[in-house]
Parts: C-alpha cells; structure tokens; sequence
C-alpha cells in the first residue's frame, strides 16, 4: 500500500475548476516533485495535501489513515513557504523551537532536536541571531530546520528557492538533496525550475489545468514524453517539434510513420549543425548561444527554427548557411492530438 495516497482529488473555487481529478500513489521516503506551467494547480494541490484549503471531493491517505477531512495542524506533515515565513523577533534557535515548545516538549529534548537540526543545515554558528542577520539562503535554511525538528510523516516544499539568487539556488538545492538522503523523509516539492526537477525528484509529476500528464523519473520523462505537452516542458533548451508537413526532409527520416497531421519531435542535442552545404538539411544561423560549457545554435530551417546544442565552441556567427543533420534514431513522433505513437531509438 502506497505512503501517501491521493484518490479522485479535487478542488473547485465556486465555477473555477482547479484540480479536476488527481490520482497519485507515493511511497515512503520517496521525493516527489510537482511541475508545470503557472496555473497548472500545482501549489493547490500542495496545499489541500497540507489541510490549507479544503478539498471538494475526494480522498487523501496517509499511512493507512483518512486525513481528508483533518485539519492542518492534525496530519502531521511540515510546510516550507517561498517566503520564509520567520518570526523577525526571534533567535534562530527560537523559530526552529517554537513548535515544539507549542507542543510542550520537554526543553532539553527541543535543544536536542534544534541542535541537531542546525548541524545538519550549518546553522550552529546562527542560532542566536535573528533573521535580519542572515542571508536569504541561511533564512530558507532555518525554515527548513523548522519543518526537521518536528520529524513530520511528509515534508511539502512550495518554491522554496525562488527568491533565492542562482548561486544561492543551486548550493540550497544539493543541501536539500543531501538532507533528504540522510533523514530519508517523504518529500512533496513544488517548483517551476526544471533543474530543481531533473536533480531532486526519484519521480515528476507533470501538471496541466488541473490534471497529471504524466509521472515518472526524470529520465523517463525525458526520454520517453506521453505527449508533445510534456515532451516540450521537460528539457531546456525545449524539444524541437516540427509539424509532419513543415520538412518533408523530417518526415522521411521518421519512414513515414508519422501521421500527416501529425509532428516529429527531436531534441537539441539530436541535431548537429554543419558548416556550409551538403551535409543534412540547407539552413540559416539565426543565434549563437555560447553558454561556456554548451552552445546553442539556433537555425532557420526553410523557415521552421531549429535549436541545436553542442558540447564544443563554434565560430559560426549569424547569417551563415549551414546544413542541419538530424539523427533518425532520436525522433519522437506525435499524432495530431499530440500523443506520443513511438520514440525512434530512444534509450530503455
């Protein structure tokens, strides 16, 4: 039986149709995370999993017990905000504790659990300063203490590294992976950032007004999309799709198993950018994207803009004539409704 099970949920506010019926299973100890475009109903449901707002229909489980109806502080389950939500008067040591003296925990056992929290999160060092005096990485940080402390049965993230910089995201995120691996916690974490994704999650929920797309690993995502929705928000630079009748080139590389209203897919890294003619399919550089570790040729293909990415630099500026060579084996086709028929040569 599943940890945490969503049965049928979902959440209406008056005519508006939020959440239109989601069904998930997740284990113990798994990393879930939520993904999907603004408005996609990712945070709602986030937060009827945490009892902030009441679910319409449905049903919730948690380790064999109904939580539908529960009120928030009764399911034992711990919220990071992307806002840190700290009390500005107090200690570090204070704001991981105050649930806890809430609760009436003896004192030595709450600084035995703050404490060890703050070692697990580097914080020794701050627990008597107040939140002013942090950075806004040490800040996420103490919000996250205050979720370990009170050993909840699921930890639910909402975009706690959004208002952090890059550099601050990206150090934050491996904390919250190496946390993880450690307390081993039944995790829910909602971001827009496809990294946090592809580097947090054992598996991805992929969001759409209101419904699950698709679940699965991220590399399943990746390499074998249910549909061109997903197909295109899972990967950055997004995959190529190009409609069967844009490039008769394309289409015969798929052996004419794409469906004529229907659309082939490839992604960056299955194209490879030539100079001059002669070589694949003529077309025009548009952009250079020289990010240091890859480039990003964008090109003009009788019309259509093709992104290629390439691990070594290029001197290729704009305006040159190219030819685009794509490789058969990496082609995803889609029907006209979308739906993936087959990924050509994807990886098992």
């Amino acid at each position: 039986m599943a940890y945490l099970q969503l049965k049928h949920i979902t959440k209406s506010f008056g005519d508006a149709h939020i959440i239109k019926g989601v069904d998930l299973q997740i284990q113990k100890g798994e990393f879930i995370v939520f993904v999907g475009p603004s408005g996609c109903g990712k945070s709602t449901l986030l937060r009827l999993i945490a009892g902030l707002e009441p679910i319409t229909s449905g049903q919730l489980m948690l380790d064999g017990a109904d939580i539908t109806r529960l009120p928030s502080g009764k399911r034992d389950l711990a919220m990071v905000f992307q806002s840190y939500a700290l009390y500005p008067h107090m200690s570090v040591f204070d704001n991981m504790s105050f649930a806890l003296k809430l609760a009436k925990v003896p004192k030595a056992e709450i600084r035995q659990k703050v404490e060890r929290a703050a070692e697990q999160l580097n914080l020794t060092a701050y627990l008597q300063r107040t939140p002013r005096e942090l950075s806004g990485g040490q800040r996420q940080r103490v919000a996250i203490g205050r979720a370990i402390v009170r050993a909840p049965k699921v930890f639910l993230f909402d975009e706690p590294l959004s208002n952090l910089d890059a550099a601050l995201r990206g150090n934050t995120r491996v904390e919250i992976h190496k946390l993880h691996k450690a307390l081993g916690a039944t995790t829910i974490y909602v971001t827009h950032d496809q990294v946090e994704a592809m580097t947090l999650a054992d598996r991805v929920v992929v969001l759409k007004d209101g419904l699950i797309e698709q679940v699965g690993s991220p590399l399943e995502l990746y390499d074998r999309p249910a549909n061109r929705f997903v197909a295109q928000f899972i990967g950055m630079p997004s995959m190529n799709m190009l409609p069967a009748k844009a490039l008769a080139s394309v289409t015969r590389l798929a052996g004419g198993r794409v469906p004529p209203n229907g659309f082939v897919g490839v992604r960056p890294e299955g194209l490879r950018v030539h100079p001059g003619v002669g070589v694949g399919v003529p077309g025009r550089v548009d952009l250079v994207e020289a990010l240091g570790s890859d480039t990003l040729i964008h090109v003009d293909v009788e019309g259509t803009t093709m992104v290629a990415r390439q691990n070594e630099r290029t001197a290729l500026r704009i305006g040159d004539t190219v030819g685009v060579e794509i490789d058969p084996n990496v082609l995803h086709l889609f029907n006209q409704d979308g739906q993936t028929l087959a990924a050509q040569g994807s990886p098992a």
